[in-house]
């Protein structure tokens, strides 16, 4: 699964050592996102997610003339119904210059390429409400709206106090 290869563009894995890349290019998208203040990642931290002993996180670069434009970050989850794995795609970002070159739409088919080699039951994302480009161009890839879901989230304080409760 690495090595695809498109007009101009090779996608490959991170490797260690890229860690700093691979946060350059989620600082940049939370910048696009408006988000960039959530950001406490840092480049340890994205070292030991992707290149520890046993990394639950995976990225895979774009590159054009030997340089990294674009990246997708992902994982494994699994879906209970289908009683199969699948991947969830955590962040797709490609550099506004190297844009218009089909690099997006290659990260996405090189995911889908991996579930269907492995067997997984689905590919899938969440993308910010308000981000109309995107989301006209995944659908035109044949994505389609969970909008019957609502995503929920228990961090910083809260999630200790539910850490906390029952014991």
């Amino acid at each position: 699964m690495s090595g695809d290869r498109m007009s101009g563009g090779v996608i490959r894995p991170a490797r260690p050592g890229e860690a700093g890349v691979v946060l350059s290019f989620i600082r940049a998208l939370a910048v696009y996102e408006k988000l960039e203040h959530e950001v406490t990642a840092t480049e340890a931290m994205i070292d030991a997610a992707l290149f520890g002993e046993h990394p639950r996180a995976f990225c895979d670069l774009i590159e054009e003339a030997g340089r990294p434009v674009g990246f997708a970050l992902w994982f494994y989850n699994f879906s209970t119904f289908e009683g199969k794995h699948g991947i969830y795609l955590e962040d797709l970002f490609v550099l506004p210059e190297a844009r218009g070159r089909g690099y997006g739409k290659a990260l996405l088919a090189h995911l889908a390429r991996r579930c269907v080699a492995e067997g997984l039951g689905r590919l899938q994302w969440w993308v910010l409400d308000w981000n109309t480009p995107s989301i006209d161009f995944y659908r035109g890839l044949g994505a389609r709206p969970m909008d019957e879901w609502t995503v929920m989230r228990v961090d910083g304080d809260a999630l200790v106090r539910l850490a906390e409760a029952g014991t």
